[in-house]
């Protein structure tokens, strides 16, 4: 049988991963040597070949384990909640926190008066639940680029963005002023293989349950 894999965020959460991964005892001495190579073996403490890892940008992750080319995945709750649920939800890792909050301009009252306000954000989907669950009608313009951008010159009312220490914000003289909803990484599993596989992805949901706690 082949080995199982797993999709990993490139990036801050492939490392946090990795040095989960170590901590349960598999050796990653070839992800932290990988060079440009995207598809990676992690082996045992014995030297056998325990799983495989694949490099993946965050919406490819899922990509890849809704498709069933990967048997797990490693990707942000924020990923998740954009782009499609189409798989399990194994187990938040509890690292890569930060959270989803809608934003504006100083002493800006985003929900006083009538008129329809415009938000600008990366995050169309998760913006456009969070005010579908409020019953309030808004314009929504995807921003690819630095969304604190949008209101200062006059694009929107408002930004929903990724908010870790707020540093950024308030150097635009933007404020939060609601927090959507937490974030952190989560371990996601191929509906098949959860069934196919299941004794071997509960091993490692139990062993990774063991330092995430």
């Amino acid at each position: 049988m082949k080995p199982l894999r797993i999709a990993l965020t490139k990036g801050r959460l492939e490392k946090t991963t990795v040095e989960l991964f170590e901590k349960i005892g598999y050796n990653c001495d070839e992800i932290r040597d990988k060079g440009r190579r995207l598809i990676l073996p992690v082996y045992n403490g014995d030297g056998g070949l325990a799983f495989e890892v694949v490099l993946a940008k965050a919406a490819d992750v899922i990509t890849y384990v809704e498709n069933g080319v990967c048997d797990l995945g490693v990707v942000g709750k924020d990923t998740i909640l954009e782009n499609g649920t189409s798989f399990y939800e194994l187990l938040d890792l509890g690292f890569g926190k930060c959270r989803f909050a809608l934003a504006t301009k100083k002493d800006f009252d985003f929900y006083d008066g009538y008129a329809r306000k415009t938000v600008a954000t990366k995050y169309p989907n998760v913006t456009r639940a969070f005010f579908d669950e409020k019953n309030l009608d808004v314009r929504i313009i995807k921003i690819e680029g630095s969304v604190e951008l949008a209101p200062l010159v006059g694009l929107s009312d408002g930004i929903v963005d990724i908010v870790e220490t707020g540093s950024t914000l308030r150097a635009n003289g933007l404020d939060v002023i609601e927090w959507v909803t937490d974030i952190s990484a989560r371990l996601i599993a191929n509906t098949a293989s959860l069934k196919l596989r299941k004794a071997e992805i509960e091993a490692l949901q139990r062993k990774l349950e063991e330092v995430t706690k």
